[in-house]
């Protein structure tokens, strides 16, 4: 069997396939490894819900107490801008300001190189650090906050009935601690923790003992600071002295004693309440199934397996959840691993279908023979299941390859890595198919099995390489993309590009020897002299016409059918061109009807809910409207679990998630429907649900996303300096977008304007009584909100203490005039004295892009549309109405379109860039193999013969056409353009030997119509399986239509056009 007893033939050109076959041992060596390799590679593999894309987006908060909003703006946010934007890669920068705080969104550029935005980050710290002490005086801050990439895949509920939070907190760091030290955890962060505070409540009867607050604070400190008191040096000793007098209990503070006017001593605890609470305004709350609850998120170290990492927090809380005290339960929230573990075996299921189809195409094509002589029905054909099996081996052979190489390239399973791999088993087994389907014709022609094999590599080995090359080289842009759409989708261009070369390898390695092992010499083969069959002379030495034993093969009703049918279209080519062309034309009519849409919804189970409530709400009133929304939520049918985060939205727990930033008047609730079909039911009865029931909320509910994450579908950005007028032109956008029937919950960013209390002061009178501003805010600060006037500590733990007023004096506009202030010879006088109280309004909130200022109206669209298709219809209106602004004279507003929109177009941006290196690629390919250019122009055109399919299936299908579909489009190019190489390459070696040029086009469409027909055939029954899911069934579709319709008008139209180039009538040679 090892074949070498035969002569070395076919002149000293190098044959890889005959090389695998006279080195059988080392072929067979080669295979066991790579499966072995292969499939302990495959296991090793991470596993993850999305691919690890970097966010190139960093938050700075900075604080400024007392100022206003416009104050803020002007004087923190405008000036952080501005360094901002000498940071390199610098691209959106936009910013809110609220009265006292400031918080800044920063992004660079989507074609950033990952590697060094940790170093922009650094840059960034550097140049605020720098610029710093340009902030007006009292500013805390900046703080940054760059971890937004942090994905808590895991979060848990601790909860106990009947604990307080501080002792919660105790048990959370217990249990942070213990899940810090399961492998592949990267860290474990606590959400709706409430900080401990001391609290000094002083009655009204310290005032009116003549009792000055600045004495009480500063005697407070004195006593409570911890000061070094110095060390003793004996001869013999160093002795470190010590002075006692801190507080460590609440006792000690109310025993506390305080001097007075005139020197009386009184205790603290006679003047004041001196108690324990917790922070008032409360942090974010976080509750789960209506309980209070402390959060742990816990998020996985980069490129970790996800599934592993959940069943090992399983044992790991199993086992921490009997060391906790009776009453306390840990539950889980968020559960990615199960989502993982379920998408994954949804894929692979799908990938096994997938194998199973192509391998029924291969074993039925190649198969499939019609017994000599007249049988019933059921026996007239027979499968010889030998060709198929060559192809089903090489199958698990280039996947076992792919994963060993997607191992070694860092490369883990993920939604989107699986999917090309069901995409490229598609087109991996084109090539094993081509090889196959040859050997086995050369063996009907009557040659021996080690000649047929060898020939699998003289023939088409070239123009397999270079269609192969061609159909990886669509995938080219997806790889070159830079930006976060193709950071993402990257793992699409590496799987397909590995896959397709190794299966080129493995078809002219591999599958001659699996031949030459499997594969029988068919009974009706023809016959050949001996030493003609095993190749030792040529056919064309032996004078031997192969022609005709090819001639019987394609004799058969079947095709002399086709072959009429080529000829009249190459007769009539100028029709058939027209043809072609009108189809074409249609085609792009339909892409103009088809959706478009950036990336579909994802198929978790959560629903997110945000509630927001008017600007300056307290977070009190929030929490009980969230509570009874809870309440309701917790009665629909099909909810598996409800958590919500009041003050805030859910942290990252999901890799595309929109983050809602800590804010007094939004909560965010996360609901768990128990399967799909009861998420869409939840999902469709929310609206009204809300708008019934809770008016009082601007209430909306979305699935989680795929891809990049996008705040709206519809989004309009109002741009302008003065905000007065902006905010008039931005209702103008409103009321125009409220008017579409198709819009829902249309709103903007800059909410409502908020109440404020100014304290307008007689500047006469107080100078008079030596009372400055500063002390009459301080004076009121500290009766309102409260003053931190030192530290209590406690173990490792640092309690603040704040002095305040008892609740009944601060809790309504009237106790401004109980207020007193203290004046420079010591005396108390009432603030309203000096002060009257004044309501007006001021912005609550301003957003800034690009340092101007900037209203964003957003909006949702009704069920079934795409945001694109509705933003596309507003715009023309909208642009229209800025017409009107500029003509008025106010040229420096503008509208621009944000949301998904602009993402997307970013995302395709970065996508059509890659093209011209695409097309330059696939030119030079098809010039290196045809070696002419009208012959590459010709395969060049058919390229986009596609497109009338994709419009025709998406269109049949109802499916829009979106950023996955498009990457389908670019790649199906590749695909058709590798057909119409090896028909030329057919046309051109049938001139070659002499064959008149028009029966060459003719035959040519015949001999290659079973393979060209076959490898199409098994791209798009592999597609089948994959247009069910919702992330990949746009492209799967697209790629279905398309590669049905070019596969008919390559084989019908390319004869046409090539007569038509050449101008061929019936004599020319």
């Amino acid at each position: 069997m090892s074949g070498t007893g035969h002569k070395k033939t076919g002149g000293a050109h190098f044959n890889l396939s005959r090389w695998a076959l006279d080195h059988v041992a080392l072929t067979r060596y080669f295979i066991v490894v790579l499966m072995l390799l292969g499939f302990t590679a495959f296991f090793q593999l991470g596993q993850d819900e999305d691919p690890p894309f970097t966010f190139r987006a960093m938050v700075i908060r900075t604080y400024w107490p007392g100022a206003t909003a416009e104050q803020v703006a002007q004087q923190v946010t405008d000036k952080i801008e501005r360094t901002l934007q000498e940071v390199p890669y610098a691209d959106k920068i936009s910013s809110y300001s609220k009265p006292g705080e400031s918080q800044v969104i920063f992004q660079v550029k989507d074609y950033s190189p990952p590697k060094e935005v940790p170093q922009l980050w650094y840059t960034v710290r550097k140049k605020v650090g720098d610029m710093r002490y340009t902030l007006p005086q009292g500013v805390q801050g900046p703080f940054f906050n760059d971890d937004f990439g942090d994905v808590y895949g895991v979060i848990y509920a601790l909860q106990a009935k009947g604990f307080s939070y501080a002792e919660l907190k105790t048990l959370a760091d217990d249990v942070r601690q213990q899940l810090l030290q399961v492998p592949d955890v990267a860290k474990v962060e606590q959400f709706g923790v409430q900080d401990e505070k001391v609290y000094v409540e002083l009655s009204h009867r310290a005032t009116q003992m003549g009792l000055n607050l600045k004495q009480v604070l500063d005697q407070l400190n004195q006593q409570n600071a911890v000061a070094s008191a110095g060390t003793l040096q004996t001869p013999a000793e160093t002795i470190v002295l010590r002075v006692q007098g801190q507080f460590n209990d609440l006792e000690q503070l109310r025993a506390m004693p305080i001097t007075g006017q005139g020197g009386a001593q009184f205790r603290l605890g006679d003047i004041a309440e001196v108690h324990r609470g917790y922070a008032d305004p409360a942090n974010v709350m976080v509750r789960f199934q209506g309980e209070p609850t402390v959060a742990l998120g816990v998020s996985m170290v980069k490129g970790g397996d996800i599934i592993a990492l959940g069943k090992e927090l399983t044992q790991a809380t199993e086992r921490i959840a009997k060391s906790l005290p009776v009453g306390v339960t840990l539950s889980n929230m968020q559960n990615q691993p199960k989502a993982v573990a379920d998408s994954v075996s949804e894929f692979l299921q799908v990938l096994v279908e997938a194998v199973v189809v192509v391998l029924a195409v291969s074993f039925l094509s190649l198969g499939l023979h019609k017994r000599p002589g007249q049988h019933p029905l059921w026996k007239r054909w027979y499968i010889d299941p030998r060709p198929g099996l060559v192809v089903g081996i090489t199958i698990p052979l280039v996947l076992a390859a792919t994963f060993l190489a997607m191992w070694y390239w860092n490369i883990g399973l993920h939604k989107v890595s699986l999917g090309s791999l069901i995409i490229a088993l598609g087109l991996l087994v084109d090539d094993a198919i081509i090889a196959v389907e040859m050997m086995v014709r050369k063996m009907e022609e009557g040659y021996d099995k080690y000649r047929a094999a060898t020939f699998a590599y003289e023939i088409t080995s070239k123009p397999m390489l270079t269609g192969t090359l061609i159909t990886a080289a669509g995938f080219l842009p997806i790889g070159m993309a830079k930006s976060m759409t193709g950071e993402y989708t990257f793992a699409i261009f590496a799987v397909t590009v590995i896959a397709l070369v190794l299966s080129w390898f493995a078809s002219v390695y591999f599958v001659p020897y699996l031949g030459l092992l499997l594969l029988k010499k068919p009974p009706h083969a023809a016959k050949l002299p001996p030493e003609v069959a095993s190749g030792e002379v040529s056919a064309e030495e032996a004078g031997i016409n192969t022609n005709a034993g090819e001639h019987e093969l394609f004799d058969t009703p079947f095709y002399n059918r086709f072959r009429r049918t080529v000829n009249w279209c190459v007769q009539h080519r100028w029709l058939t061109i027209g043809a072609t062309v009108l189809v074409f034309v249609l085609g792009l009519a339909g892409m103009g009807k088809v959706q478009q849409q950036f990336f579909p919804d994802s198929s978790r189970p959560e629903v997110l809910v945000d509630i927001w409530f008017p600007e300056g709400t307290s977070l009190q009133a929030n929490k009980e409207v969230t509570l009874r929304v809870e309440k309701r939520f917790l009665q629909l049918d099909g909810v598996e679990s409800v958590s919500e985060w009041i003050g805030s939205g859910a942290p990252r727990f999901y890799l595309p998630l929109d983050q809602v930033f800590p804010q007094n008047n939004v909560s965010q609730f996360i609901l768990v429907a128990k399967d799909l079909k009861a998420r869409e039911e939840i999902r469709k009865q929310l609206p009204t649900l809300m708008a019934e029931e809770f008016p009082e909320v601007r209430a909306r509910s979305k699935l989680l996303p795929n891809g990049p994450p996008v705040q709206y579908p519809v989004q309009f950005r109002v741009m302008g300096s003065d905000p007065a007028k902006l905010r008039t032109y931005a209702d103008e956008v409103k009321a125009l977008m409220q008017a579409n029937a198709d819009m829902r919950g249309v709103n903007d960013n800059w909410n409502e304007s908020i109440k404020v209390i100014r304290l307008q002061v007689d500047q006469d009178k107080a100078r008079a009584l030596g009372v400055t501003s500063q002390s009459i805010a301080e004076a009121a600060g500290m009766n309102f909100s409260g003053t931190t006037v030192g530290q209590f500590r406690e173990g490792d733990k640092l309690i603040d203490i704040v002095m305040r007023s008892p609740k009944q004096d601060r809790d309504a506009i009237t106790d401004i005039a109980g207020v007193y202030v203290t004046t420079a010879n010591g005396q108390s006088i009432p603030l309203t004295q000096i002060a009257k109280p004044v309501m007006v309004w001021e912005p609550g909130v301003m957003w800034r892009e690009k340092r101007n200022f900037a209203i964003t109206v957003q909006g949702d669209v009704r069920e079934g549309l795409q945001g694109a298709t509705l933003t596309n219809e507003l715009l023309p209106q909208l642009r229209k109405m800025e017409a009107g602004w500029h003509a008025a004279g106010d040229t420096g507003y503008r509208i621009e379109v944000a949301g998904a929109v602009e993402e997307s177009s970013k995302g395709s941006g970065a996508i059509v860039a890659g093209v011209p290196v695409l097309l330059f690629l696939t030119f030079t390919l098809l010039m290196l193999q045809l070696r002419s250019v009208s012959r590459s122009l010709l395969v060049f055109i058919t390229g986009p013969l596609g497109i009338p399919g994709v419009a025709a299936a998406l269109l049949l299908l109802n499916r829009p056409f979106g950023f996955v579909a498009l990457l389908g489009v670019v790649a199906l190019m590749g695909m058709i353009q590798r057909n119409s190489v090896i028909l030329i390459d057919q046309i051109e070696s049938g001139r070659a030997q002499g064959v008149p040029a028009w029966d060459a086009i003719v035959e040519a469409a015949v001999h290659r119509l079973r393979p060209i027909v076959l490898t199409a055939a098994a791209a798009v029954l592999a597609m089948i399986p994959l247009s069910r899911s919702v992330f990949w069934g746009p492209m799967a579709v697209a790629i279905m239509g398309g590669l049905i319709v070019a596969t008919v008008l390559t084989l019908l139209a390319l004869p046409a056009m090539y007569a038509a180039a050449f101008r061929i009538r019936k004599d020319t040679a």
